[in-house]
């Protein structure tokens, strides 16, 4: 009776699209490729593939993007699913997930191998399928999360700036912010440490470097309170 049931069902492929974002000279950066097959041949794409029997869908995503950065250490969240009838010459419906990686750990060697670029979001050119549609409904879920989780340091190394960080969440929002309600913010849910180490890359005086505590975090959900920009 159950394999009846499934025996004339349609069978479609099902695929994941990963918006990969990196941070890099104070700005959001995503990475895309020179797509090699036909359709689009040779138009810009996000970095997909093909879900395999064996693996759920979100192992798919995470296998995908190792496998064209070189990073394992990711923050992964589903943005949607996408299937229009006429979205690919086959059907095909695609998850999108967004992993948010440092971009100092890419492996460089693997940008040649998929002829992978970083591009700055603002500059992002059209890219095959509906790929812009998932750029689109990622910075609106990224932007919705950041405001209430601290998920933007994913995107820095272990040690950053207040400057560095402020630039962070601007390119996330797209828009300026103000400098001292920032800062207040952030210092008052003491979950960053000051350390005593300077970064004097941009002026003689320099800006102290911090690091983003977790404990202190997760002590804060805890505690009922809740992190907010």
């Amino acid at each position: 009776m159950t394999a009846a049931f499934y025996q004339n069902k349609d069978t479609f492929l099902v695929a994941v699209d990963c918006i990969i974002i990196g941070f890099r000279d104070n700005d959001l950066q995503i990475l895309i490729s020179r797509r090699p097959i036909e359709p689009f041949r040779g138009g810009w794409s996000l970095m997909g593939g093909f879900v395999n029997a064996q693996e759920n869908i979100p192992e798919a995503a995470k296998r995908v993007v190792g496998e064209f950065t070189g990073i394992e250490d990711i923050y992964l969240e589903q943005v949607g699913a996408y299937g229009d009838i006429d979205r690919d010459v086959e059907r095909v419906i695609s998850v999108a997930y967004y992993a948010l990686v440092d971009i100092e750990k890419f492996d460089t060697s693997l940008a040649e191998k998929h002829d992978a670029h970083w591009v700055k979001i603002t500059l992002l050119p059209e890219l095959v399928f509906d790929h812009n549609k998932m750029v689109r409904d990622t910075i609106k879920l990224l932007q919705q999360r950041a405001a209430v989780r601290p998920i933007g340091f994913n995107l820095l190394g272990d040690l950053f700036t207040l400057p560095t960080l402020q630039s962070l969440y601007e390119s996330i929002y797209q828009e300026t912010i103000d400098k001292r309600n920032f800062r207040k913010k952030l210092l008052t849910m003491d979950i960053l440490e000051k350390l005593e180490e300077k970064d004097k890359s941009s002026s003689k005086r320099g800006a102290f470097y911090y690091n983003y505590n977790k404990e202190k975090y997760d002590q804060l959900i805890e505690q009922g309170l809740h992190f907010s920009l």
